[in-house]
Formats: C-alpha cells, sequence, structure tokens
C-alpha cells in the first residue's frame, strides 16, 4: 500500500497533466483537477489527455477529479497550473477546502492585469497563512511526460515548502534547484514569452544565426532592466529561470509563444494564429502589461515596444527594424551595474 503524502495539480492543461504524471512516478498519489466534469471522467478512464498530451499514458497514481474538495482534502502540498486570468478565482474556489498546513506552489507563467500582480502576489492576498513558492524553468509539458531529463526552480522564502517540493518532484530525470526570489523566478516566466514572440517572427521571416543570437541576447537585457525596477535580483535571470527558459521558449515549435510568432510573420492575422494553436497563449496579454509598465517606470524596453507597435498600432515591420537598428547604442552588459538591496531578492 502507499502510503506518500497526497498531492493536488490544479488545473489539466498540458503542464498540469505532465506535472501530476511526473509526481506518479515519485509514487506520491496526486489529484489532477480539471472544471470539466466531462473531460475528467473521460481521461480517468482512458487515461489520457487527447486534448492537450494526446498519446501519453497517465501514471497509475494519478487520479483525475472535477471536484474541488476531493481533489485537496488531506493535501499538504498543491500546484496551481491554470491561465493567469482565471488564476485568482480558481484560487478562492480552493480556499474553503485546504488544509491549514497545505503548502501552495503556483506554475502559472503570466500577470495578472488587475493591479500588475504576479501570481505569488494573488496567493499572498488571498492565502496569507499558507506558505507559497512559485516553480518555474525550462519545462516543456512533452518532454516531461517523455520523462527527458529536466530542470526547474522552486522559489520561496520557506525552506520547509522547498524542501517538500523537491522531495516530491525530483527523480533521476528531474532535478529541482531552489531560489528564495520570487518575484524575479515569477517574472523571468512571464517576460520571456513575449520575447519568443520575436524571435518566432524572425525565424519566419528567415534571419540569420546573428540576428537570432542578437535577439535573444538584447531580450535578457530588457528583461533584467524591467526586474530590477520590479523589485527583483537581475542575476536570477541568469539562471534555468531566466537564460534557460528563454532559449527553451525562443528555440522550439513546441512553444506556443513562438509558434504565434512564426505564424504572424508568415503572414497570418492575430486570430487566426491564435485560433490554429487552440491554447491559451499567455505573452500577448503579458506584452500589454508590460508595455504599460514599462511606460509608467520609463524603463527602457526596445524589443517589448517594437512588437507593441507591430501587433496592436498595426505599425509596419519593415520601418519598426529601422527604428531598433538606428536607436541609441546602448551598454551589452548592464546587469553588474544594478544595485540589489537585500530585501529584494526575496517577498
Amino acid at each position: 500500500m502507499n502510503h506518500f503524502p497526497k498531492v493536488a495539480v490544479i488545473g489539466g492543461g498540458s503542464f498540469g497533466t505532465a506535472l501530476a504524471s511526473t509526481i506518479g512516478l515519485n509514487d506520491f498519489p496526486v489529484y489532477l483537477w480539471m472544471r470539466d466534469a466531462v473531460r475528467a471522467n473521460e481521461i480517468q478512464s482512458s487515461r489520457e489527455n487527447t486534448q492537450y498530451l494526446p498519446g501519453f499514458t497517465l501514471h497509475a497514481f494519478v487520479h483525475v477529479v472535477a471536484d474541488m474538495e476531493q481533489a485537496l482534502a488531506q493535501c499538504e502540498l498543491v500546484f496551481i497550473s491554470v491561465p493567469s486570468s482565471v488564476f485568482r478565482e480558481v484560487v478562492c474556489q480552493m480556499k474553503p477546502y485546504l488544509a491549514e498546513s497545505a503548502c501552495v506552489v503556483s506554475t502559472t507563467k503570466g500577470i495578472d492585469a488587475d493591479g500588475f500582480r504576479l501570481m505569488s502576489q494573488i496567493l499572498e492576498q488571498e492565502l496569507p497563512y499558507h506558505p507559497i513558492g512559485v516553480l518555474s524553468g525550462p519545462n516543456f509539458a512533452k518532454e516531461m511526460i517523455q520523462q527527458q531529463l529536466t530542470g526547474s526552480v522552486i522559489a520561496s522564502v520557506n525552506a520547509s515548502l522547498i524542501e517538500r517540493v523537491q522531495t516530491t518532484l525530483c527523480s533521476s530525470t528531474f532535478r529541482v534547484y531552489s531560489n528564495d526570489d520570487c518575484c524575479g523566478v515569477e517574472l523571468a516566466g512571464a517576460l520571456k514569452n513575449i520575447y519568443a514572440i520575436i524571435v518566432g517572427m524572425a525565424e519566419a521571416r528567415h534571419c540569420g544565426q546573428n540576428t537570432l543570437a542578437m535577439l535573444m541576447t538584447r531580450s535578457l537585457a530588457e528583461m533584467g532592466r524591467f526586474s530590477h525596477h520590479m523589485g527583483a535580483n537581475p542575476m536570477t535571470l541568469l539562471g534555468l529561470a531566466g537564460v534557460g527558459d528563454l532559449m527553451l521558449t525562443c528555440g522550439s515549435n513546441l512553444s506556443r509563444n513562438y509558434r504565434l510568432g512564426y505564424a504572424l510573420g508568415c503572414g497570418k492575422s492575430y486570430t487566426q494564429a491564435v485560433e490554429d494553436i487552440g491554447q491559451v497563449v499567455e505573452g500577448v496579454n503579458t506584452l500589454r502589461l508590460v508595455k504599460e509598465k514599462a511606460d509608467e517606470m520609463q524603463v527602457y524596453m526596445p524589443l517589448a515596444s517594437a512588437l507593441y507597435a507591430l501587433m496592436f498600432d498595426q505599425q509596419p515591420l519593415d520601418h519598426i527594424i529601422a527604428q531598433l537598428m538606428t536607436s541609441d547604442n546602448n551598454d551589452d552588459v548592464n546587469f553588474t551595474s544594478l544595485s540589489v538591496s537585500p530585501s529584494s531578492s526575496g517577498r
């Protein structure tokens, strides 16, 4: 009989499904919650999430349910993997059923439009008495469920939560590193989606390797500047959650954001591109919010501003490229000049 503690994953998309199966591989009974009861019953019966991860069999320890109370009962560790647009709503739905000692971890890579809040900030507001954390990194769901070697980052100021997450997830194919900079890890996971759209567009226009290398490196510089102004440690961007996730998302058509950019670069409309992808593309909402916040804080983000002008102001791409290449020259590396206060490296 299995005596490992029960774990819950809230959200039955591609990442939530892969995460649940990864946890099951470590012999933890895991309850995967999804809103649609019909789909939950189908997946529980067939052992396959045909909408998001077709062709992959769920681990035997994964129980798929649509009952939130059943999913969370006697559960000490909860992962939330839902789109940012419904994150607060789902957290509020969870509240009555959470065990008092439950640790709650967000895996959502996005930003809430209400006050430019990160998912961890929503958790702090709604679940003030629960230890919270953020899981992020270069983690494609399809490769996770295939048990490809993968690394991720758990960020929290709570050492017990970090240890619990590492115990639950670490295996011979999945490595979890720790960080206390929730803000930096979370911003990295959200911001990189913007730049994956840009690189996807560049690939579609047959740009060379020189161009792609410049775009990804300058993207990292923008991410560092923005994160610093938001109170994060810019050095966090040099780890798995930053450079690692940026390289992954900008370099593969498994990325929804990359595929959106590629479709736009091929001349498809935004509506058609999103329709073809068939899943939430977090980078679009993130771009809108980050552009507004960057303007408010006067953070120099030429690439993000250029993409915004292209997607929402209908400016021609050739004109935007000309502007980028003739703008003022900037420092190559500016992480070393950014001072970080001791209190800003964790929240």
